[in-house]
């Protein structure tokens, strides 16, 4: 993609005024701060830096900038929110490098999903006619209103095994096209018929709004009672949820997600004034499910029948979300009840004293561990939680919580899952050393880690150590390139943010930066604000890093002699000998001189 459409989307549009949409900001000592919407905050950790053109937050370490925001409080992928901010600027994307199989696939994905509006136009179409008596009724029996039915979208499809396919043939789709687009389906023989047949049908649409599969549900006899459309080059269970797109706008002022099992209950979720509900779509919970919620809300609330099927399912899935690092609670309704049931007899207030008596996520999953597992189980089940977490700094968090409700000493928990205390990392080397022995995170020589990035060694605290410097004072990174600042990083990460800084054009670094390494540059330029270095103290950094570049030069001349040397005793070539012997004691005398 042409660079220059990002940075000009960026430019236009102002991440301060793109991220008041969704956070309350505040201006404190020159930048905007508010409470981060990606994780549970309610006191103001995410800080927006509207010249520079990115967000931080202190408390989940999220960053990026306004296009990485937009896409992740939406649950977009990048080029969707690259479009949807440049169609708010003004801004024609026509400068994308070309990709004829790009242009294909999109090509092929747009008839799919225009196969699945004439679908669900024809699915609509049916319910009103006389064939979709029964399914009418049954919705009316069902308590569901004319408004919601439409809001939803909600169709039939009779029980008819060509009805669809000879609808899409009559709009040039050809049979196979339909198997594609998962409406169609293929037995053993080669013939094609309707996936579904006799059912209700739910179509399921993206965040856009778009159609990109459809849920059935049987009316009258037969198996399965729902059947779902399968994955197809448009859909992927485990990416999507069942009214998302039209509850996101409520739960990005709710800050809660409401979230069931089932399409009737979303649908009565709504119905009742709960539009921030929404459902898995036969599938268990995954984490990309997750990770699409946490961009709207900080907290989802587990709605799932009280049997045991349903407590089973809920603890699974808080464990998911917690994993995540999303606030939970597990709503338990009573035995022999669903949503809807529960909605259409006991109304709001029945439903309202369920979310009253709510137990959080955590206080769940520990209190059905203790009443169904035996010993073994429940450490074994805490141990995985505490190695699994997405992010390892939330280890903190939930230690002493488990520790506390499984009844155990926090130190004996701490040995038993394997968690290391928090250690104080000094970072000494030859000579002066770019660490200052200092916590690790505190003073002008620690460096902030990259949260993904796996090595841990010295080179690596060496390599985030001197890269704060062209990060920070970015004036200086020519000259740092004409003396081989190169030479002296010690790993691959750190040697390719280094070119991207070599060759980025002025402010605009971050377009060519992938996520792990933007983090770390957002990181180094945040904690600027309060470490700025100036006068001799800047001067004295600069000499420093000056002269480790000139030792790691001496030593790469003095690695090449002694290589030179050996080849030389090889072959037998006393002067060349002489002449390496000579070179290496005057390299030896300079560095005795030097220091």
């Amino acid at each position: 993609m042409d660079r220059s459409a990002i940075e000009a989307v960026k430019a236009r549009v102002s991440i301060a005024e793109v991220v008041r949409r969704y956070v309350d900001l505040k201006p404190v000592s020159g930048r905007w701060m508010g409470a981060c919407p990606f994780h549970q905050e309610t006191k103001p950790s995410m800080s927006v830096n509207d010249e520079e053109g990115f967000f931080y937050c202190f408390g989940c370490q999220a960053s990026g900038d306004v296009i990485d925001f937009y896409g992740r409080i939406n649950g977009l992928d990048f080029r969707e929110a690259l479009e949807q901010l440049a169609a708010e600027a003004g801004i024609e994307l026509g400068n994308v490098a070309p990709d004829p199989q790009a242009a294909e696939r999109k090509a092929r994905k747009n008839l799919l999903m225009t196969m699945h509006d004439e679908a669900s136009e024809w699915f609509r179409r049916n319910l009103r006619m006389a064939a979709g008596e029964t399914a009418r009724r049954y919705l009316s029996k069902r308590g569901m209103t004319p408004d919601v039915i439409e809001k939803f979208g909600l169709g039939y499809s009779p029980d008819d095994w060509h009805g669809l396919l000879n609808h899409l043939n009559s709009r040039g789709r050809t049979p196979d096209l339909g198997v594609e687009a998962g409406l169609l389906s293929k037995n053993d023989k080669g013939n094609i018929y309707d996936r579904f047949r006799g059912r209700l049908i739910f179509p399921i649409q993206n965040l856009s709004g778009r159609v990109i599969a459809f849920g059935g549900r049987i009316i009258t006899e037969g198996e399965p009672k729902y059947l779902n459309s399968s994955d197809t080059p448009i859909y992927k269970k485990g990416d999507h949820l069942y009214g998302l797109h039209l509850a996101r706008t409520t739960m990005t002022r709710s800050k809660r997600a409401l979230l069931t099992e089932g399409y009737m209950d979303v649908i009565s979720l709504h119905q009742f004034g709960y539009t921030d509900a929404c459902g898995v779509l036969g599938t268990a919970l995954t984490s990309d499910q997750v990770k699409r919620l946490a961009g709207f809300c900080s907290r989802v609330d587990l709605v799932f029948d009280g049997d045991n099927a349903g407590r089973k399912a809920a603890l699974k899935s808080s464990r998911m979300i917690l994993l995540q690092g999303v606030a939970c609670r597990a709503v338990l309704l009573p035995d022999g009840e669903d949503v809807d049931s529960l909605l259409q007899t006991r109304g709001r207030d029945g439903f309202e004293a369920c979310l009253a008596d709510a137990p959080s996520g955590l206080d769940f999953c520990l209190e059905t561990l203790r009443a169904q597992f035996a010993p073994r189980e429940i450490m074994d089940w805490a141990k995985s939680f505490m190695a699994e977490l997405a992010d390892p700094s939330l280890r903190a968090y939930y230690l002493p919580r488990i520790a506390g409700g499984l009844g155990l000493s926090e130190a004996d928990f701490r040995r038993d899952a394997g968690v290391a205390p928090a250690r104080y990392a000094g970072q000494g080397q030859q000579g002066r050393g770019p660490a200052r022995n200092v916590p690790q995170g505190q003073g002008r020589g620690a460096q902030p880690r990259p949260r993904n990035l796996t090595a841990c060694g010295k080179e690596d605290k060496d390599d985030q150590y001197f890269l704060r410097f062209p990060i920070q004072y970015p004036d200086y990174v020519p000259e740092l390139a004409r003396r081989g600042f190169g030479q002296i990083l010690g790993t691959q990460w750190a040697r390719d943010i280094w070119e991207k800084l070599k060759h980025a054009q002025q402010g605009h670094v971050m377009s060519l930066l992938n996520e792990e390494e933007k983090r770390f540059y957002i990181r180094c330029r945040e904690e600027m604000r309060e470490n700025v270095l100036s006068g001799s103290e800047l001067l004295d950094e600069w000499e420093h890093i000056c002269n480790k570049i000139a030792f790691g030069q001496q030593k790469q001349d003095r690695q090449q002699l002694k290589e030179a040397l050996r080849e030389a005793q090889i072959s037998g070539d006393s002067r060349r000998i002489d002449e390496c012997f000579r070179a290496l004691e005057e390299s030896l005398r300079r560095d005795d001189e030097q220091h």
